[in-house]
């Protein structure tokens, strides 16, 4: 990787400098301030090795894959299924063939309810949380409702924490858990280990949203234990619509088709069609062949500068917000004390949308509102929260920026 292999060193002073060149973005200035940019659950910004990455595919080799004989072609698609390859070594998958490219994690939610749920009986049982996204309630509702299935949800603490074990929640009914790693609202950190090896004791097949884990925490999926995990790749530094569902290539090979199309077929006749193998499948049509690279790109951008590092940096950004946060009168902060990567508040009075607006003026890019989590809002009798999220690119000079933005904004809206 280009000016960054000095980046094993201590995560200091200098290495972040160099860090935060890597991202053109951060350079731009907001309402005349340079911007802070607090809203990296949401998406994050891009390193110019991606960016580079994207612009040589379509300069020098676009082709569609695995169907021309013509050189740009095979280059195409050499890349495109090396960047299946680290994206399976970055998630601990062992085989390459679990990789199944998506548009994002929500588009790897709806195949992964849309596949299993094609075994849904009536009565069944599927299981999720009161931390969920959207995208891991709505699919599973759509698939409940097609075959006469039951939704159940695990209700959280008044601290926004997931009970310790999941095996009061289950059920001789249940055939599926699905479940978040980290909490995109409150940043809650559920213990998707322990709940995985309880849930696959009694049978049931586990899907985990790593989607906002992906950027801060290792995935081992072998280590986990799960069936499927999901998991978005503009969370992790590279383009919009780009995803993966990582599935057990036994398990894989046993489910539907979630489309119909070109590529995910062996032979199509008008009487009947044969369906290639994982994970062709599942990828019906020209994929998102740059969008694949890139992700493979932002994947070895994460582990030139250490997740290890990253994790350590972004903790001491958390902590550092929390102590700058609680002096200010009228402020609770959503989500137990082992938050990662969001840290969610509401401030009496003043209205999330108000404060974001605000910061805004200021320089400061912050998420307001329920953030595609209405059952959890509603769990707290709330509308929603202002959320600063963060990423290896933040600083505590940021942090420390941010504080004072804060309280200038609640003094001037009181």
């Amino acid at each position: 990787m280009e000016n960054i292999s000095f980046l094993g060193k201590l995560f200091g002073v200098i290495e972040l400098a160099t860090i935060r060149k890597e991202f053109p973005i951060l350079s731009r200035a907001v309402n005349g301030s340079e911007i802070i940019y607090f809203d990296n659950a949401a998406t994050t910004q891009k390193p110019h090795t991606v960016l580079d990455v994207s612009r040589r595919y379509y300069e020098e080799y676009n082709a569609n894959i695995h169907r021309g004989t013509h050189l740009l072609a095979r280059e195409a698609t050499a890349a495109h299924e090396a960047a299946r390859e680290t994206v399976a070594r970055y998630i601990g998958a062992g085989d390459a063939r679990e990789v199944i490219f998506t548009s994002g994690a929500t588009d790897s939610l709806n195949l992964a309810a849309f596949t299993l749920g094609d075994d849904l009986r009536e009565g069944d049982e599927v299981l999720i949380s009161t931390l969920e996204h959207h995208s891991n309630i709505v699919p599973w509702q759509m698939i409940c409702e097609r075959r006469g299935a039951v939704l159940r949800v695990i209700p959280c603490n008044e601290d926004g924490s997931l009970p310790e074990s999941v095996l009061p929640y289950l059920s001789e009914k249940t055939k599926i858990l699905s479940i978040t790693w980290i909490s995109n609202a409150f940043g809650t950190v559920n213990p998707v280990k322990s709940y995985v090896q309880e849930a696959k004791s009694r049978g049931v097949t586990v899907v985990v949203d790593a989607s906002q884990a992906a950027p801060h925490l290792k995935i081992d999926v072998a280590e986990i234990g799960c069936d499927m995990l999901a998991f978005s790749g503009h969370k992790v530094y590279a383009p919009t619509g780009i995803g993966v569902l990582w599935g057990r290539y036994d398990l894989l090979a046993t489910l539907p088709p979630y489309r119909g199309g070109g590529e995910m077929i062996k032979e199509v006749r008008f009487e009947g069609t044969t369906y290639n193998e994982p994970p062709f499948r599942y990828e019906a049509g020209t994929p998102n062949i740059e969008g694949g690279i890139a992700l493979a790109a932002a994947c070895d951008f994460v582990n030139e500068v250490g997740l290890e590092k990253i994790q350590a940096h972004e903790n001491a950004l958390m902590r550092a917000a929390e102590t700058k946060l609680a002096g200010i009168s009228g402020l609770r902060m959503f989500g137990p004390p082992n938050r990662c990567g969001a840290l969610s508040f509401a401030v009496e009075g003043v209205h999330a949308y108000d404060l974001g607006t605000f910061l805004d003026q200021m320089g400061v890019a912050v998420r307001t509102g329920h953030h595609c989590c209405q059952p959890l809002m509603h769990r707290f009798g709330i509308t929603g929260t202002t959320r600063a999220s963060f990423a290896m690119y933040n600083s505590l000079d940021e942090v420390e920026k941010f504080g004072e933005c804060l309280k200038r904004a609640v003094a001037m809206l009181r």
